[in-house]
């Protein structure tokens, strides 16, 4: 589903990303896991389409992230470290205009909407205001906007940032359950984190890979 190649990312006489290599199978929960500033957050917005690369490749589902920018998109479902989100707007009436935005059709989107929100345990929250939630229900409300195109690779990075242990747990039992019917990239500092949710991990420290294996359980 997802294979870096060589991914190497500069600012200047800075290099956040260095020859970075790695590969996600279809249906695999692996879990990106570093050290603050070891650049997971630059190497998944790349992966994500929303940065450039220095030199390298990569590829979503076959589709080259520079050559077939809008292909590769449409397979990502991405929600960033800092979810942006609307606190005027409802929950369900966000989810909506977001689905729109990525061009879920009218007629499907009611549906697509519903089921995103089931999955992120939000379906109880539709018609709350978005500036009225908790910081775990926004959170919540970041995956449901990752998930409301159905798109069969997840891309999270830090998704339990910020929580409470207790909105920490409940955000984990919710990725645990996206396993069955999607590719996730999941980027944490936690080692807790991957142990409890991913079935791989990819470690790596100052933009280099250090380790590719499975957590212990």
């Amino acid at each position: 589903m997802i294979s870096v190649q060589h991914l190497t990312k500069r600012y200047g006489s800075h290099v956040a990303v260095d020859d970075l290599s790695f590969e996600v199978g279809k249906g695999d929960v692996v879990g990106f896991l570093g050290p603050n500033g070891a650049g997971k957050s630059t190497t998944l917005r790349i992966l994500a389409g929303f940065l450039g690369m220095t030199t390298g490749s990569v590829t979503i589902d076959g589709k080259d992230i520079e050559e077939e920018s809008r292909e590769a998109k449409e397979r990502i479902g991405y929600m960033p470290e800092a979810v942006p989100l609307y606190p005027e707007m409802r929950v369900g009436e966000y989810l909506a205009f977001r689905a729109d935005l990525k061009g879920v059709s009218r007629s499907n989107r009611s549906k697509r909407v519903g089921l995103a929100m089931e999955k992120a345990n939000v379906a109880d929250r539709a018609m709350t205001l978005i500036g009225n939630l908790s910081k775990g229900y926004r959170q919540r409300v970041g995956l449901a906007d990752a998930l409301v195109a159905d798109p069969p690779l997840l891309i999270l990075d830090e998704p339990t940032a910020g929580l409470d242990p207790n909105q920490i747990r409940e955000v984990r039992d919710v990725i645990k359950g996206l396993g069955a019917d999607h590719t996730v990239l999941l980027s944490t500092h936690i080692l807790s984190e991957v142990e409890s949710s991913c079935d791989r991990v990819i470690v790596i420290a100052r933009g280099k890979l250090v380790v590719k294996a499975r957590p212990k359980r």
